[in-house]
């Protein structure tokens, strides 16, 4: 089909621009005002703003293995419908990714119901069990990066080796630092909302120690290296100091690190995730994080569970919270609004970067694959989970009111969700 987008505000090359857009065949065909074409279904978007389409590098779509969940198909139309064209998962399955065989299957599955492109990692171990390098050699050229995410690596010795061999292979590692001897039995920030309601805490430093010793090994190994959702005010001026010293380090953190604390927390399983929100000290680091280019990525950490899994408060409920279809109007609405950061500076943290650091995204120019979307900045709502297209229903923002809704999504030139 061929589609004419028509006086949108357009993101190009980090300035937005007053142009018509025409895509033809899969792809972006002319970029430049007035664009005239008899053949082209004519869309006119007027007082919207049409981004390159973003890119989560950390989701979870749950299939093989736990469909009760989430499925592919429901996972990557709830990201059409958040703005994502683009989505790198995580390796957390049954069976997972640790082998040519295992991630065929999860291939398979990608290439049948993904309605947006979708990247897999590779697990960094066997079962993810931290004890037996999986086969990365055999699945390096059909995976983004490897990942026990869920697990860190608690062997320093194991870490070392994945790296060297990530290094060999030309592929990222993708980690989940924590360090399980300091948990404790903890399902929330070690802070003062735990400490007035009575709740065991997980420490700041089961996250940035490993961290720090991570750091140690990129230094050696010299692979490439990437920090999960970052939640700590230590782990972010680690990765400072180590940017510094021309450590190959990227980080993320997530809409919720950014704008909640610890305190904001209920007695709800939709405020349970790992790593846990932390006090309002770290949010504030974290947003110097992401002001200063320490902080490469905003991911969403996507983590949707059954309704019974996350009903039984913040000490049994599972841990995870969704966030494909909330995290842009969440970031505008709290960060942009607020002048905290500029548009142009999120969609670097939700586009730029990742293309840059994992080669996932596209931009808007000619000749790309039209992966766009187009978003009414103006248009308020109220976030409810009966609205969600993913079968994941708790998120930390439900009934708040937000701005900046998704109004259409293409993906290789097809509309894959769509408002208009």
């Amino acid at each position: 089909m061929k589609y004419l987008l028509k006086d949108a505000s357009v993101y190009i090359e980090g300035c937005f621009e007053s142009v018509d857009i025409l895509i033809d065949g899969g792809s972006i065909v002319n970029i430049c005002e007035n664009i005239i074409d008899q053949d082209a279904i004519v869309f006119s978007l007027k007082g919207h703003i049409v981004f390159p389409g973003f890119t989560d590098v950390h989701v979870h779509l749950r299939e093989p293995g736990f469909s009760y969940k989430e499925t592919i198909a429901t996972g990557t139309l709830s990201a059409a419908k958040g703005g994502y064209t683009s989505v790198c998962t995580m390796p957390n399955l049954k069976p997972c990714p640790d082998s040519v065989e295992h991630l065929k299957l999860q291939l398979q599955m990608i290439e049948q119901d993904a309605k947006v492109h979708v990247y897999p990692f590779g697990t960094i171990t066997v079962g993810q069990n931290g004890q037996v390098l999986s086969d990365m050699d055999g699945m390096a050229d059909d995976v983004v990066g490897f990942s026990d995410d869920g697990r860190g690596v608690q062997s320093e010795g194991m870490m070392l080796s994945a790296m060297e061999k990530a290094k060999e292979l030309g592929k990222i590692i993708s980690a989940h630092c924590e360090d399980n001897s300091l948990l404790l039995g903890g399902y929330i920030h070690d802070g003062e909302y735990a400490r007035l309601h009575g709740h065991k805490g997980i420490c700041s430093e089961s996250e940035w120690g490993p961290i720090k010793r991570d750091i140690e090994l990129v230094k050696k190994s010299g692979c490439k290296y990437h920090v999960c959702h970052i939640s700590t005010k230590e782990s972010v001026e680690l990765i400072r100091q180590a940017k510094r010293d021309g450590v190959d380090i990227t980080c993320e953190t997530g809409p919720h690190y950014l704008t909640m604390n610890d305190m904001m927390l209920k007695e709800d399983g939709r405020f349970k995730m790992n790593p846990p929100i932390r006090s309002e000290e770290d949010r504030r680091a974290l947003i110097e994080g992401i002001k200063d280019g320490t902080i490469d990525v905003i991911a969403t950490d996507h983590a949707p569970h059954s309704a019974e899994e996350k009903s039984r408060g913040l000490e049994k409920s599972a841990m995870g919270v969704v966030g494909l279809e909330t995290a842009f109007a969440v970031c505008y609405t709290k960060l942009v609004k607020t002048g905290i950061i500029t548009l142009e500076k999120l969609i670097e943290l939700l586009n730029v970067n990742a293309k840059k650091r994992f080669s996932v995204g596209t931009e808007i120019k000619v000749g790309e694959p039209a992966d766009i979307t187009v978003f009414d900045l103006d248009e308020k709502f109220t976030v409810s989970k009966d609205d969600f297209l993913s079968m994941g229903k708790a998120s930390p923002f439900e009934s708040e009111e937000l701005y900046g809704r998704c109004k259409m999504t293409f993906v290789n030139g097809n509309i894959v969700y769509s408002e208009i």
